[in-house]
Formats: structure tokens, C-alpha cells, sequence
């Protein structure tokens, strides 16, 4: 029989590495796709203004290929964790079952948001200028 603590280990884990990967993928929109965003809708005095106030932004905009590979790695090895906690079994307890099901659920959409995320980001950060050259 499974113990009910080593089913909440690997389901904990399993819901860790796609917020770490939403978290990462949410810092490649911010470094890239917004700015870009709002340059495109002639809001370049917002892009101004947060830069003057968040100066981390540069940082994150001169290392695009890291921040996207980071998070290009995060999401990698989030799937890989959920693919494989994908057929783990849960609690024979209804209710920790329930929950065990419902943090699955929780991360399988966590992990699809940070992939659009990234995706987004990408767009604007390496195929969006070029397209409107």
C-alpha cells in the first residue's frame, strides 16, 4: 500500500514546477512582450515611466536569451514532472483523493498559462520586431 505521505510529496512536487514555471515566464512578458506591447500602441511614456521605476526591467530586456532559456528550461522540466506524477496514485481517503485530483487539475492549468505565457513573451521578444520591419 502507498503511503498517503509519499503521494502528498510527489504531488506538492509536481504543483511546484509549474508555478516556478509561470513565475519565470511571467518575467519574460514583463521584459519583453509588455514593453513591446505598449511601444506598438504608442504608450512609449509608460514603457518610460516603469523602466524609471522598476530599473530591473533593463537588466531582464539585455538578457532575453537567458531569462527565455531559463524559463524555457523550467517549463521543460515542469512538464516532465507532470507527465510523470500524471498515473501517481492518489490517497485512498475520499477527501485527501478529492484534493489530490483538484491540485492536479491546479497545476496541469498553472503549467498551460505559464506555456502561453512564454509563448507570448517569445513573440514579442524575438519574431514581433522583425515582422514589422
Amino acid at each position: 500500500m502507498t503511503d498517503p505521505a509519499d503521494v502528498t510529496t510527489a504531488s506538492t512536487r509536481a504543483w511546484i514546477a509549474p508555478a516556478l514555471a509561470l513565475f519565470t515566464s511571467t518575467g519574460t512578458l514583463l521584459c519583453c512582450a509588455l514593453p513591446a506591447l505598449f511601444v506598438a500602441l504608442g504608450m512609449g511614456a509608460v514603457v518610460a515611466g516603469v523602466v524609471t521605476s522598476v530599473p530591473g526591467l533593463i537588466w531582464l530586456s539585455a538578457h532575453k536569451a537567458l531569462v527565455f532559456g531559463v524559463a524555457g528550461a523550467l517549463l521543460v522540466i515542469a512538464g516532465g514532472l507532470q507527465w510523470r506524477a500524471r498515473n501517481l496514485p492518489c490517497p485512498a481517503d475520499p477527501r485527501l483523493a478529492r484534493a489530490c485530483m483538484r491540485s492536479r487539475a491546479i497545476a496541469k492549468w498553472v503549467y498551460v498559462l505559464a506555456v502561453l505565457v512564454y509563448l507570448v513573451g517569445a513573440f514579442f521578444a524575438f519574431l514581433a520586431g522583425s515582422l514589422l520591419l
